[in-house]
C-alpha cells in the first residue's frame, strides 16, 4: 500500500520568489502571466522537473497535460493564445478549466477567423489560403462559435483580445475604414467580457481609434511588437488607455522578427537579451494601475527578452 507524502517538495527558487509579489499585485487588481505555459525551459524555475517523471524519465506528455496547475502556483493569469487559431468546444473548455485551479484567470485570444480580412498565402490555410475572410468582424459568428461555450467560465475570463494583423494598404487606405467597420462589430458584441484590440498598423493609432474604443469600454492593447511603436511610445498617448483596464502584451523588441526572436531565444531558458525601456514602460504602467486601482493584465511572451519569468521578475525587482 502506498502513501501519499506528508509534505510536498519545495517550488522552486524563482516561484518561491515571484508567487508572493504576484499574489499581492493580483490583490490590488494587476496580474502578470505567460503569452503560453508549455515551456520546458522554465522546468527548475516555475516547474518542479520530478512532477512529470514517469518510468524515471521526463515526459513531455505528462508535462504539457498537467504544468498548468503548477503554472497557477506561481501566476494568477496566463494568456491562452492557442484560441487564436481554432473555435474550442465545449468539452476542451472544459478540460482546460479543469485542469488549474479556480483562481487563475485567462486572456483568450479571439480566432482568427473573426480577425483576418484575408487569410494569407502559407499551407496550414490550405484551400482558404488568399482568399477573403467573409466572417471578418462578423460579431454573431463570435457570439455563437467562440463567447457562447466559454460564458459558463466568465468568472474566470479577465479579458478577450481581437489580434489584428497588420493591414496592407489593398484591405484599408488608412484608419478610417478600419475604424468604421471596428465601430460596427463592437457596438453588436455581446455585453460583459472586457474586450481588448491589439493592432499592428502603427498609423492606426489615432484620434478616431481610441475614441471608437473608449466609445465601447474596450482596452487598446499595448503591444510589443516588430513593428509597432515602443510600449512606452504608445503609453504616452493620452488617449490610448480607452478602457477602465488596461491589457500589456510584451511580445517582441521592436525591429526584430518573429522567427528571429524563437531562433535566437528558444528553448527559453534565460533572459538573453533585456529590454530596459520596455521593463521600464510596464512597471509605469502597473504603478498608474495601482493608483488608479483599475485592473491591469499584463502578458509577457518568452520572445520579449527569452525567458518569461526571469523578464517578470525584473520588472518586479524595482517595482
Amino acid at each position: 500500500m502506498s502513501t501519499l507524502p506528508l509534505f510536498e517538495d519545495p517550488p522552486p527558487e524563482l516561484a518561491a520568489a515571484l508567487a508572493p509579489r504576484l499574489e499581492a499585485l493580483a490583490a490590488e487588481g494587476v496580474y502578470l502571466g505567460g503569452s503560453s505555459w508549455k515551456y520546458p525551459g522554465w522546468l527548475g524555475q516555475i516547474y518542479t522537473p520530478e512532477k512529470y517523471f514517469t518510468r524515471g524519465r521526463f515526459s513531455q506528455k505528462k508535462f504539457e497535460s498537467e504544468c498548468l496547475e503548477e503554472y497557477a502556483k506561481t501566476f494568477p493569469i496566463v494568456c491562452g493564445d492557442f484560441s487564436f487559431y481554432q473555435f474550442p468546444s465545449d468539452a476542451f473548455w472544459q478540460r482546460l478549466f479543469a485542469s488549474a485551479p479556480p483562481t487563475l484567470l485567462y486572456g483568450f485570444k479571439v480566432p482568427e477567423d473573426i480577425t483576418v480580412k484575408r487569410f494569407p498565402v502559407h499551407e496550414r490555410y490550405g484551400a482558404k489560403a488568399g482568399l477573403g475572410n467573409d466572417c471578418f468582424l462578423h460579431a454573431e459568428l463570435f457570439a455563437e462559435n467562440f463567447w457562447r461555450p466559454l460564458e459558463a467560465y466568465r468568472a474566470r475570463v479577465a479579458t478577450l483580445i481581437f489580434e489584428f494583423g497588420a493591414f496592407s494598404r489593398e484591405a484599408f487606405a488608412g484608419e478610417a475604414p478600419f475604424v468604421e467597420q471596428l465601430e460596427r462589430f463592437l457596438g453588436a458584441l455581446p455585453k460583459g467580457p472586457r474586450y481588448a484590440v491589439e493592432i499592428r498598423n502603427p498609423e492606426f493609432l489615432a484620434d478616431d481609434y481610441f475614441a471608437c474604443l473608449k466609445k465601447h469600454n474596450v482596452a487598446h492593447v499595448f503591444n510589443a511588437w516588430t513593428r509597432m511603436p515602443e510600449l512606452g511610445v504608445q503609453m504616452a498617448i493620452g488617449d490610448a488607455f480607452s478602457a477602465d483596464f488596461t491589457v500589456v502584451r510584451a511580445l517582441l523588441r521592436r525591429g526584430r522578427a518573429y522567427e528571429d526572436a524563437v531562433k535566437a531565444f528558444a528553448p527559453y531558458e534565460k533572459v538573453r537579451d533585456a529590454n530596459p525601456a520596455g521593463r521600464v514602460a510596464i512597471r509605469g504602467l502597473i504603478a498608474g494601475a495601482r493608483q488608479a486601482r483599475q485592473p491591469a493584465f499584463v502578458f509577457v511572451n518568452n520572445r520579449f527578452e527569452g525567458n518569461a519569468p526571469q523578464t517578470i521578475d525584473g520588472i518586479l525587482e524595482d517595482g
